[in-house]
């Protein structure tokens, strides 16, 4: 018995001894001869941290600077599913949640968002304290609007509970997201990045690389609570903010492009609507936009992916008569040109197709700058098929650029298709039917004859800066990519040109004429092919208007196409669609360039004496008395806007040429809310040159003279609306207006005589006025000092004769 329980204990020790050698030998071993290599990654792995520090993403500015995109703050929402079961209030969570983050009003789209929100809620049996759920992705970087109503939120939830101030377990955690200030201005050029910060299009994605800037980085030593260790050694790498880009578009033109094509969107219902303007001399984009279009901040919400296309280089279309450009260019450098020269117009056969005008008839045998204005199509195959002759077409074709892409600087561009064989091919070619071009093809073109020949390259960035120092980085400088005619030709074109729109009677283009500027341009009405089909669509159309002003110094170039606007199957009103659009967007930038009109109106009625003629004298730090005696011996009136004691600033510009019957605007007082004087009664032309004088954006609604304004903003984001009401409208107002004021004097105790006579006195001038003022010549007006300084004294300034219209 006793040498069993020796020989236990012996096995029993022996076995504690060699587990006690295996401990010491493992010990020495990771210590001694691994140690240095465990702790390095011990501090690695557990006791070093490594925080990544986020660049700021460049902004995208426009050329003066104002913001377009932006890094701004947002928010995540997160939930504490057990502070939200403990408080027994998840229902009105899930409810109130779900109306704040719902992207409609749509009753479906909440109540899906309310289960969504409950599923998540269910997702474990239990929840931790620290657990938290993210509401993805409608609760994920929300802006700070919705932010503030979900702090509502938990503010009205914890006046419910009975302790005060308690945690209602809804957490909002900080975040970055892009910011677009304007809302959908310049969407298309723009582009946009999403949720996850990935560049999506537009000059977001093409600079990227620019934009996004280079993460830093800070490494330390931390113990495990994570508090860095003392004595610790760091690493830090700062992060290296994205570069700013420039871009060359003008905020107020885009603004000015964007509200007449929604207008003309609204009206006509085309498939899209595409404008492009630009400086001819530079081809630098002034604006670029299109219809539908969509919001950068809520792209989610774009239910079209084809909303997306910025048709302006994506997509290629049958140009049409707009074409006649390089066809007319082309014969006036060869020298086979001459406009008084006849033909016969209607219909013309090249091998065996027969070509037709676009009425069909034609309109007898006409002159061929006639053809020109009326956008005949037999004109021009004869000018281009005849005279030219098909080398020399497809030449001029190549020359001016299409077949081939500009190189713009915005993503998707095509080239479209130029392919021509056969001499029926070439004939449609020289009125821009049987090849394909893009808007910017056709305002680079039209540009070479606006700045003198010189075809060039459209861009749309203008540079690239450091945010930090404003270093230049890269830039962008205008480039000439070849001469496609002689200055003389290009001048001589432009001529032409305006002559399409100055002649209200014969010139299809006659609907973009502004009133005191010289404007060239050329519609475009085009058969298009349906997809799948080989015949032309029956009555379906593209409508295009492209046109520059002032013709004598080209400052804007604006290129307008309607794809399948609702017509009626009337081609003639073609030239309502994109002509007014036009006219409304050079009328408002010419003011806002400050470009004075270069031109009179002939007025009705001849004046007594015939106003001398001479040069606007410089009127800068004159008192307004001192003005307005200077012009009086010019019969021009000077109208102050603001109160100072001197002159600061005057439109027209000192050297313009002085006309009759014409006005002045002096500005009399410094800083950026000079009040905006009540333009009750003015024509829109005078209306937006005060907007211009003032640096207003401006924007209309109607059409003929103001008859109500709204100013709505301050400093240089003012908005003026104004609502236009016909001339004959606004007489009507003014003979109500009249009777009204006559019946209350009646009844104040005036004499019947007395008040029959004002009710004569009140038809006889509203007579006069009609009769005085010309249909051609209804924006023309003239302003006196009181004239319509109460806002419902528009009709008694015009009955009584006030010079409002003259």
């Amino acid at each position: 018995m006793t040498k069993k329980v020796k020989l236990r204990s012996l096995i029993i020790g022996g076995g504690f001894t060699l587990l006690f050698v295996v401990l010491i030998t493992r010990v020495y071993w990771v210590q001694v001869v691994e140690g240095a290599k465990l702790v390095a990654e011990v501090k690695e792995n557990q006791w070093s941290k490594e925080k990544e520090i986020l660049p700021v993403r460049g902004s995208i500015l426009d050329r003066n600077g104002k913001v377009l995109a932006e890094d701004s703050p947002a928010f995540t929402l997160a939930l504490v599913p057990r502070m939200i079961k403990d408080n027994n209030n998840q229902e009105e969570v899930v409810k109130g949640l779900a109306a704040i983050l719902a992207t409609s009003g749509d009753p479906t789209g909440v109540t899906a968002l309310e289960d969504k929100i409950r599923k998540r809620f269910e997702a474990k049996r239990e929840w931790t304290p620290t657990d938290q759920i993210e509401i993805r992705n409608e609760g994920w970087k929300i802006d700070s609007e919705k932010a503030d109503k979900i702090n509502q939120l938990v503010k009205d939830l914890q006046a419910k509970l009975p302790k005060k101030n308690t945690p209602i377990g809804i957490v909002l955690l900080p975040e970055i997201k892009r910011f677009y200030p304007a809302g959908q201005l310049a969407a298309h050029l723009i582009g946009y990045s999403n949720k996850e910060g990935k560049p999506v299009m537009g000059i977001e994605a093409q600079l990227d690389n620019y934009l996004k800037g280079v993460p830093g980085f800070l490494n330390y030593e931390k113990d495990r609570y994570g508090v860095e260790l003392t004595g610790s050694k760091s690493r830090y790498q700062p992060a290296v903010n994205g570069s700013n880009v420039q871009l060359t578009i003008d905020k107020n033109i885009q603004f000015y492009i964007e509200n007449a094509l929604q207008k003309t969107y609204d009206k006509w219902h085309p498939k899209s609507l595409t404008a492009i303007a630009v400086d001819p001399k530079t081809m630098e984009i002034l604006g670029l936009a299109n219809m539908p279009t969509f919001n950068p901040n809520k792209y989610g919400e774009t239910k079209n992916q084809s909303d997306f296309i910025n048709h302006a280089v994506a997509s290629q279309y049958e140009p049409g008569s707009t074409f006649k450009i390089v066809t007319l260019a082309a014969a006036v450098q060869e020298g086979v040109f001459f406009p008084e020269d006849k033909y016969q117009s209607g219909k013309i056969i090249v091998a065996d197709r027969e070509l037709h005008d676009h009425n069909v008839v034609g309109w007898g045998r006409i002159s061929y700058l006639e053809g020109l204005k009326r956008s005949s199509n037999v004109a021009f195959v004869k000018l281009g098929l005849e005279k030219l002759g098909p080398d020399k077409l497809r030449q001029y074709i190549d020359n001016f650029g299409f077949g081939a892409k500009t190189g713009v600087d915005i993503p998707g561009e095509v080239a479209g298709r130029v392919k021509m064989q056969y001499a029926p091919e070439y004939a449609t070619a020289t009125y821009g039917q049987g090849l394909t071009s893009t808007m910017i093809q056709q305002t680079a073109a039209y540009a070479a004859i606006a700045n003198g020949g010189k075809l060039m390259w459209p861009h749309v960035i203008k540079q690239i800066t450091n945010p930090d120092t404003g270093e230049v980085v890269e830039k962008y400088d205008p480039k000439v990519i070849r001469n496609v005619v002689t200055p003389e030709t290009a001048k001589q074109v432009g001529e032409y040109l305006e002559q399409v729109v100055s002649d209200q009677e014969k010139g299809t283009g006659r609907k973009a004429y502004i009133e005191g500027y010289r404007v060239a341009g050329k519609t475009g009405t085009a058969n298009f092919v349906l997809p799948g089909q080989v015949k032309y669509a029956e009555g379906r159309w593209m409508v295009s208007f492209i046109g520059y002003a002032p013709l004598e110094d080209p400052q804007i170039l604006v290129a307008i196409m309607a794809d399948d606007p609702d017509l009626g199957g009337n081609y003639h009103l073609g030239s309502d669609v994109t002509a007014p659009a036009f006219k409304e967007i050079v009328s408002q930038t010419l003011r806002y360039m400050g470009i004075a009109p270069s031109t009179t109106v002939q007025q009705t009625s001849q004046p007594t004496e015939k106003a001398p003629q001479g040069q606007m004298p410089d009127l800068t730090g004159q008192s307004l008395d001192d003005a307005k005696s200077a012009m009086n011996k010019f019969g021009v009136s000077v109208e102050p806007i603001g109160q100072g004691p001197k002159v600061i600033a005057q439109s027209p510009l000192p050297g313009t040429e002085i006309g009759g019957a014409q006005r002045m605007y002096v500005l009399m007082q410094e800083g950026e809310d000079v009040p905006v004087p009540n333009m009750s009664g003015k024509s829109l032309r005078d209306a937006l040159e005060v907007c211009s004088f003032l640096k207003v954006r401006c924007q209309s609604t109607g059409e003929g003279y103001v008859s109500d304004q709204s100013l709505e903003g301050s400093g240089d984001s003012r908005v003026l609306t104004l609502q236009l009401k016909s001339y004959k409208e606004l007489q009507e107002t003014a003979v109500a207006g009249k009777t009204d004021k006559s019946d209350k004097s009646d009844k104040s105790g005036k004499s019947d005589k007395t008040a029959k006579a004002d009710s004569s006195s009140a038809k006889t001038t509203g007579d006069s006025g009609k009769s005085g003022t010309s249909k051609k010549n209804t924006d023309s007006v003239k302003q006196t000092p009181d004239g319509g300084s109460k806002k419902n004294g528009i009709g008694a300034a015009i009955a009584c004769s006030n010079p409002w219209l003259s």
